[in-house]
């Protein structure tokens, strides 16, 4: 299983603690976990992945690997900028959106036009076809029900 977790490159303490949960509860149930690589929400769902033991893998805007936050076990540096969101939407089974901003619905909306099922946790749940998710256990729970189905 691959999940995607999206969000803001920058968050407050909450929502970094809702992401790092999202990313350790999905880690142990063994998924893969894509983000963007970079910080803030992407970085605290590599972290919770990372120290359950789960591999995180970071698709990059930029040219260097070494741009990744330091929980993302395999930095992808594409070069694509923002062009990159196609990649974190189309290489999931499932996406989890937590907060976010304009990247972030970006990449909710290729999820979505790609079929792939988008759970939204403190995101953008008024969209048709997201799917609203009140913590991080229903959001992993949702996407693992959603990807197999």
């Amino acid at each position: 299983m691959i999940i995607s977790v999206i969000g803001a490159g920058s968050c407050d303490r909450e929502i970094y603690g809702i992401a790092e949960e999202v990313g350790r509860l999905a880690a142990e149930k063994k998924a893969i976990i894509i983000t963007g690589g970079l910080g803030g929400v992407m970085e605290a769902a590599s972290k919770g992945a990372s120290r359950a033991g789960g591999i995180t893998v970071g698709i990059l805007p930029g040219f260097d690997r070494r741009e990744a936050n330091p929980y993302v076990s395999v930095p992808v540096a594409t070069g694509l900028s923002h062009a990159r969101n196609v990649i974190v939407a189309r290489s999931a089974d499932a996406v989890i959106a937590v907060s976010g901003e304009y990247g972030t619905l970006s990449e909710i909306a290729i999820a979505l036009k790609l079929g792939k099922p988008v759970i939204a946790l403190h995101s953008w749940d008024t969209i048709s076809g997201v799917i609203r998710a009140d913590s991080p256990e229903e959001a992993v729970r949702r996407a693992f029900e959603l990807a197999r189905g």
